[in-house]
């Protein structure tokens, strides 16, 4: 929590610099207003110039001649959402009135690794919900928790009743496939229930200035234990290309706790703190403001890799198997 009210301090001084210069309510005013936003506030210039050679005044120079006052609205947001994808960041959008802007290059052209048909089939109708967990025990006595959604909050009262009712299982599946992310705290609440002791999971750091490389030194992100019950046998956690964001989080806090294994697909990424801001004409952008590393002091914004890459496969899908589950289930009965 308390990086969070640090990050809190550091947006609204970010607003009140981006609120700084002001442009025409024009095509052209508008692109400028947008390039600069990003200019002296996206967090992620210098390493994505190292993955992929990104160069954001090039950027500048190829779409700036697009630009004119008798485009449409339609037209300008168009080449805008152009120039953004050139950034590959899931966290990047404009909201109009009429549309959304938005990169999927973290998920689009991978496996899917998921099915919906065959979850349903491993859940049945008798399993339990406690907020945003649905969660059963399988019948090889493993524990099986299904989170679709870190924007659905749970509290310290589900926590202990989800796992009190699992108490008596060998091992327990944790299943953030297609997870998108949302709140870190919940994040954070849920894996300190895998951890008997405080523990370094990464670093994060704040925009300070206006160039490109202007951060504040590393600060570390710890897990505490939770007060409430914790759980002490091995854990797998299930992973593909659309865990994103505080998905990705929860992943990485997860890996520096013990008798944990990741399995499935490498992650989305997504390990900038987004925050938005306003155009001229009215339109919000929303970017990666404060970058977050590992415990390593390496990005995760292109995602993390499990330690067991494991696909599902079209033969195990037609006899209704799901082999990640399996692989898992595997894996905690040895």
């Amino acid at each position: 929590m308390k990086h969070f009210v640090i990050y809190l301090a550091m947006l609204a001084m970010l607003c009140s610099c981006i609120d700084e210069e002001q442009h025409a309510d024009t095509p052209r005013g508008n692109f400028e207003a947008l390039w600069r936003i990003f200019d002296e506030h996206y967090c992620f210039f210098s390493y994505k110039n190292e993955q992929y050679g990104l160069d954001w005044d090039a950027v500048y120079r190829k779409y700036s001649p697009q630009f004119s006052d008798d485009m449409s609205e339609g037209q300008m947001f168009e080449v805008m959402a152009k120039m953004l994808s050139e950034l590959r960041d899931g966290h990047v959008n404009i909201y109009s009135t009429f549309d959304v802007a938005r990169n999927w290059s973290w998920h689009e052209n991978y496996p899917r690794n998921f099915s919906d048909s065959l979850l349903r089939a491993y859940m049945g109708t008798e399993y339990m919900i406690a907020s945003g967990i649905e969660y059963r025990t399988l019948d090889d006595n493993i524990g099986y928790i299904r989170y679709e959604s870190f924007a659905r909050a749970v509290g310290d009262g589900n926590l202990d009743a989800v796992f009190s009712n699992l108490a008596t299982c060998n091992g327990l599946i944790i299943d953030i496939r297609d997870n998108g992310g949302g709140n870190l705290t919940t994040v954070e609440k849920l894996a300190a229930r895998f951890t008997n002791k405080e523990i370094l999971v990464g670093y994060m750091q704040h925009k300070t200035g206006r160039g490109h490389n202007d951060f504040s030194k590393m600060e570390e992100q710890r897990l505490k234990p939770s007060a409430g019950m914790r759980w002490h046998k091995p854990v797998v956690v299930l992973t593909n290309r659309h865990v994103y964001s505080a998905a990705n989080e929860f992943v990485k806090y997860m890996k520096c706790c013990p008798q944990v294994t990741i399995v499935g697909d490498k992650t989305g990424g997504g390990a900038g703190m987004p925050f938005s801001s306003e155009l001229p004409c009215g339109w919000s952008v929303r970017f990666s403001a404060c970058p977050m590393y590992d415990r390593d002091r390496q990005s995760t914004e292109f995602g993390i890799e499990p330690d067991y890459n494991v696909a599902m496969t079209d033969d195990d899908f037609r006899r209704g198997k799901d082999t990640i589950i399996e692989f898992a289930r595997m894996l905690l009965n040895k």
